[in-house]
């Protein structure tokens, strides 16, 4: 359990536009994973409010010539890939922390990092890169993504450690990254934050921002979404060449996008539309042909590196799903053992942990925020709720109040189309936010909100007792077994039976091979 670090968490939100023209509130909410590094969540507003789901963070050795499995995020590159500008190690240096705190810093598990290291330093090699300098991150994300910056960083989460099966797979996707750098894609790759009718309403009818100054309409981001589909066929094909020469089995990029296609397509654990690696690298089957196709360049399979085993044995006890260090939803109660925090919401609305905040919705539109807010610790609550931060608040609507020994300021706020209920408490020196939304007040929604502002208070021993880590564990097959009888070994996971298919890369049916080892997720 690391301490919480002070990054600035700034008060003012920003929006941006998905793919799919859903609108986005963007703040911080600061939970701590194991490591002391803090962690944002983004909060999806569906035309309306909120919703969304990441988890997040990283590791560290020195793995072999020029590349460095981070640990804190925070190492200087001394040499960028060859080919590469000086610019682009600005870039890279940057971004990098940006990166590493919005997911969360890193996931530390001492043999995958192993066999990171090993696995990128033959493919820098066969990449004709063997004095270039890359910094490898572990996410700690249930994600499904890999993803570059410039300069010679690369990023894999947890989440896609454990969809992988052997090696082979997992250099297809550093493999494809690294030709990112190499072909300077990533150098390219910008999100221009859309200042279309919608978000200007949102940022001008919800937060009283500025259209022509806020940043989040403003200014374009470093965006992890953005290659064109001819960049990424072509870091496919230089992806496979590289794993290929470098002794991987060249099929193994068609059969892992296969496989992440199918992850994402059945709604695995970790996956969010335009979230995932699929939404930022487009899998059709048109692009797995042409793997397939490249792969066939190479001839009839010979000796390539596949191991499985090796690969399994690496990512055993990896944590799988969410991290209960970025907070824990059991039922309708959310748990911060980190933060030492609990509070507990309606049941009328679902809940989700997301990169920067905890969010409800319900099936009425209701909706709900939980985050974090930058305040002056010498400002009072009452003062920040009328700072401006929010439009159409109630001035004296707004009144201080004490729940379980903590100090609040709650109020009002209307717009044209929305109802909010906004309470800010201050609880061990950070101040956090409810924001309740409505398009109409009415006795329930008072109720929920009233219920969940006064519910927050300090973690006791008997709420710690109710978060439980899932991980992946190793299970052998016996004489006799199917794909079916292993399967059921995770039954009491959420839909465990359909996970452990899709973890494994089998289907309903299938026969397995006795003595051979498959992944199954194991509650602790």
């Amino acid at each position: 359990m690391g301490r919480e670090s002070k990054s600035p968490i700034p008060s003012r939100s920003s929006f941006w536009r998905d793919h799919d023209g859903v609108v986005f509130l963007r703040s911080r909410l600061k939970l701590v994973n194991r490591k002391g590094t803090c962690r944002r969540l983004p909060v999806r507003l569906a035309g309306t409010v909120l919703a969304g789901l990441f988890l997040s963070a990283c590791s560290s050795i020195l793995g072999g010539p020029g590349i460095s499995v981070s640990q804190t995020g925070q190492e200087s590159v001394q040499a960028v890939p060859a080919g590469t500008s000086p610019e682009d190690a600005v870039i890279g240096r940057r971004e990098h922390p940006l990166i590493v705190a919005s997911y969360g810093g890193v996931y530390n598990h001492r043999r995958t990092e192993v066999m990171l290291a090993r696995i990128v330093s033959k493919l820098l090699i066969a990449a004709q890169q063997p004095q270039s300098s890359f910094t490898i991150t572990i996410l700690d994300s249930a994600q499904i993504n890999a993803f570059a910056l410039p300069g010679g960083y690369i990023y894999v989460t947890r989440g896609i450690l454990a969809l992988a099966s052997d090696s082979s797979e997992l250099a297809a996707v550093l493999a494809h990254e690294i030709a990112h750098v190499t072909l300077r894609h990533a150098r390219a790759r910008t999100n221009r934050v859309a200042t279309s009718e919608l978000v200007d309403k949102v940022i001008t009818g919800v937060l009283g921002g500025n259209v022509e100054t806020d940043q989040g309409a403003a200014r374009s981001r470093l965006s992890l979404a953005a290659f064109s589909q001819a960049q990424e066929l072509a870091a496919d094909e230089e992806g496979i060449r590289i794993a290929g020469r470098a002794g991987f089995d060249p099929r193994a990029a068609a059969r892992f996008l296969s496989a992440m296609g199918r992850f994402a397509n059945q709604g695995g654990e970790g996956t969010q539309k335009g979230a995932d690696f699929l939404s930022s690298h487009p899998s059709t089957p048109y692009r797995v042909q042409k793997a397939v196709e490249i792969a066939r360049s190479f001839g009839a399979p010979g000796l390539v590196q596949v191991d499985r085993a090796g690969y399994l044995a690496a990512i055993d006890g990896i944590v799988f799903g969410p991290s209960p260090d970025q907070g824990t939803i059991a039922g309708q109660q959310f748990i911060h053992s980190n933060l030492k925090f609990t509070f507990s919401l309606s049941g009328r609305f679902a809940l989700q942990n997301t990169r920067d905040a905890v969010v409800g919705i319900a099936s009425d539109g209701e909706a709900v925020r939980f985050d974090s807010a930058e305040v002056p610790r010498s400002m009072e609550l009452s003062d920040y709720l009328k700072s401006g931060w929010i439009s159409g608040l109630d001035p004296t609507s707004v009144q201080d109040e004490i729940h379980n020994g903590v100090k609040m300021a709650s109020g009002i706020a209307r717009t044209k189309d929305w109802f909010f209920r906004i309470t800010a408490l201050r609880f061990e020196g950070e101040v956090y936010r409810f924001i309740f939304a409505a398009r109409r007040d009415s006795a329930s929604f008072r109720q929920a909100a009233r219920e969940s502002i006064e519910s927050f208070r300090k973690v006791r021993s008997s709420d710690l007792s109710k978060i439980h880590e899932s991980v992946i564990s190793l299970v052998k097959a016996r004489p006799g077994d199917s794909a079916d009888i292993l399967a059921r070994r995770m039954r009491n996971v959420p839909g465990g039976e359909t996970l452990f298919y899709l973890l494994n890369h089998l289907f309903a049916g299938d026969s397995v091979e006795p003595g051979v080892q498959y992944k199954i997720v194991t509650i602790k």
